[in-house]
């Protein structure tokens, strides 16, 4: 291999290539780019301690500028703060975020709708030798680090899916560290990881701790959607042409994770999002961000509502959810542009 490709490659460097070649790779035609333009140039989207899950939304934004953003902002607060939560205040634009909380959102009316589907598999629910299948989890100690969104949105939705309630689990709150090292110590039976940590955990070879489900292979989790691309109402009602470049430019995103982990790792070294880089392009490799045109989103949102009903997480039925808080016709129009 080429003494470059060892060695790394700069940001600008990386996106000189890489969206030199864009026309070829992602199946974008010259006169997409040079149509009507957005009718704001500033974007905002939501940043959480570096998440890997939302790594292609990191990777477009030199793909946004090109979009025609000339002020792209990542929004950062202080602490857990939910992608949902700053989009539904208005204080992120567009943002990748999981589905489970989003749809929690919606239920509650949020001002928030869904766009298209992200990537699947980012999620793994570890287990001690007490727990070998989600049934196992009833009467079981199992570890969030939050009470109302995230892990526990899709354990829930696992432990719904098998016949059991939320009030079959005993729930405790720990973060991700303090939850690896109880679990280690059989004092915890399970609790949920996410990129990096589970590959991170993977290669430390825990004893007493095994896979319990891997949304990655595991069915029929994946053949649906954990993260998707969505949007704050207003600013889509408002802004539908920068609405539509803004989600061309994150599946670009996805696109360019997905065909070119190496150098999207890099890129993301770059940028300071994290600074292993072998463990980041582990996690790139292994989570399939392709699948956003092959999979419908619809689906998912209909597969995890029902889920989330069933766990009485939520009280709105999939149709209402999908009437009420979906927009797929961006999706629509990218998939056909977009080919390849």
């Amino acid at each position: 291999m080429h003494k470059r490709h060892t060695e790394g490659w700069s940001r600008r460097e990386f996106l000189g290539v890489t969206l030199a070649g864009a026309t070829g790779l992602l199946g974008l035609r010259p006169d997409l780019v040079a149509a009507e333009p957005p009718e704001t140039t500033t974007l905002r989207l939501a940043r959480n301690d570096f998440d890997l899950c939302i790594a292609p939304q990191f990777v477009a934004e030199q793909l946004l500028r090109d979009e025609g953003f000339t002020d792209v902002q990542y929004i950062k607060k202080d602490g857990v703060v939910w992608h949902e939560i700053m989009l539904a205040s208005g204080e992120a634009d567009i943002s990748m975020s999981f589905l489970p909380n989003t749809l929690i959102y919606l239920d509650k009316g949020a001002p928030i709708v869904l766009l298209a589907g992200g990537h699947i598999g980012c999620l793994e629910l570890l287990g001690s030798e007490r727990v070998h299948s989600l049934r196992d989890l009833k009467g079981k100690t199992v570890a969030v680090f939050d009470l109302q969104l995230g892990p526990i949105s899709f354990i829930s939705s696992m432990a719904a899916y098998v016949g059991l309630s939320y009030e079959d689990i005993n729930w405790v709150v720990y973060s991700p560290a303090e939850s690896m090292q109880l679990l280690a110590e059989g004092k915890i039976d399970a609790f949920l990881v996410f990129p990096p940590e589970q590959q991170e955990l993977r290669r430390k070879k825990v004893e007493h701790v095994h896979t319990v489900l891997n949304g990655t292979l595991d069915r029929p989790w994946s053949q649906y959607f954990c993260c998707v691309v969505a949007g704050n109402r207003e600013f889509v009602r408002k802004h539908p042409v920068a609405t539509k470049r803004a989600v061309r430019a994150i599946l670009k995103g996805a696109d360019l994770c997905g065909r070119e982990p190496e150098q999207a790792a890099r890129l993301l070294i770059d940028k300071g999002y994290t600074n292993n880089y072998e463990i980041l392009l582990q996690a790139l490799k292994e989570i399939p961000y392709g699948k956003w045109r092959e999979y419908n989103p619809e689906d998912t949102v209909r597969f995890y509502a029902l889920r989330l009903h069933e766990a009485g997480m939520i009280k709105s039925t999939p149709q209402k959810i999908i009437s009420e808080g979906t927009d797929w016709r961006f999706l629509n129009e990218l998939k056909k542009e977009m080919k390849g």
